[in-house]
């Protein structure tokens, strides 16, 4: 089956799952929440896998599992009000996509377990005390590994040697961005690679955003990972393309949708894995006794085809690595 189609068909039962469970006993059921800052199409793919997951370890939608989702559909400002919600619903616990999400339910409530996942950085966001030891209701899984940003500029690098200014597009409502732009700016200070810092606060600002980066002579624009730019990643691909600029993205459907490159944690992996912390919390572990896991498994996603319309030649030292080539 093709790839996209077997995403719509999955797609499509994890927002009518909600509604079979509501017919089961509700003795017999464990109920959980589903919070995210982005869209439900934007996740199908990461639910459906967190749900297989879920499959696996004996809980089944519409038997003995209830999942409520909340999406804030890009509002964060929503988040509060539907943690609200899941709480008052009295779920047994919260699976709390990225950054936002785990700091909205977090901020919510210190005695509901929290599973977050594709959170940035935990301790330095105040989620737990440390990786090995959280210490308190939030456990679950950080999107960042050791050195994934300098892995991620030696790739760009790679496939444009030459490139003296990298844009960067970041937004000030997620509270990772900062320390990510110094990251970046650290890394490049020793390279000889300027930063243009591109400050978007509503979606309305990218199409500017990226106009400034090819009048300022970036070579190439690197995206930094947030539920906005996951929902116009197929905008910001084809304004970049048409702007003649090479594109490094956080995710694989950015490549997808056009981008040049993605260097990311494996995503369906990662929610895959999510439900093993679940499954313990459900069956009487404690958040605080269940260590943070960094990723594991990374994967670079490159698009020919994007490469070849901008002109690029991606060294063949590049493609070799590449976990996925898109032609």
């Amino acid at each position: 089956m093709d790839r996209r189609v077997f995403i719509a068909v999955v797609g499509g039962s994890v927002l009518a799952a909600p509604h079979v469970a509501e017919a089961q006993p509700s003795g017999s059921v464990r109920r959980i929440g589903y919070l995210a800052p982005g869209w439900a199409e934007a996740d199908r793919e990461f639910v459906e896998e967190l749900r297989r997951g879920l499959r696996e370890r004996g809980y089944v939608e519409g038997q003995n599992l209830h999942v409520e989702y909340r999406q804030a559909e890009g509002k964060v400002d929503r988040l509060p009000g539907l943690v609200t919600d899941l709480i008052g619903l009295r779920v047994e616990l919260i699976v709390a996509r990225a950054s936002a999400a785990a700091l909205a339910a977090h901020q919510a409530t210190r005695t509901i377990p929290i599973v977050m996942v594709a959170v940035g950085n935990p301790v330095e966001l105040g989620l737990a005390a440390s990786l090995a030891r959280p210490g308190g209701n939030v456990t679950g899984f950080t999107s960042y590994g050791p050195n994934l940003t300098g892995k991620q500029l030696e790739h760009i690098r790679e496939a444009v040697p030459d490139m003296k200014r990298l844009a960067v597009l970041w937004t000030p409502g997620n509270p990772l961005h900062p320390g990510v732009l110094r990251d970046l700016e650290e890394l490049t200070r020793s390279r000889g690679i300027q930063i243009q810092s591109l400050k978007i606060v509503t979606p309305d600002e990218i199409e500017g955003a990226l106009r400034a980066a090819a009048t300022g002579h970036a070579a190439a624009v690197w995206v930094v990972g947030d539920a906005m730019f996951s929902a116009n990643s197929l905008r910001i691909a084809t304004l970049a393309m048409n702007a003649r600029l090479p594109t490094c993205f956080f995710w694989r459907g950015f490549v997808e949708a056009g981008g040049l490159m993605s260097y990311a944690p494996d995503f369906n992996h990662m929610y895959f894995q999510t439900a093993t912390h679940v499954d313990k919390i459900l069956k009487g572990v404690k958040p605080a006794e269940i260590p943070i896991e960094e990723p594991t498994k990374f994967e670079l996603v490159i698009n020919l085809k994007t490469a070849k319309a901008l002109g690029l030649t991606i060294p063949q030292s590049l493609l070799v690595r590449a976990d996925e080539v898109i032609q």
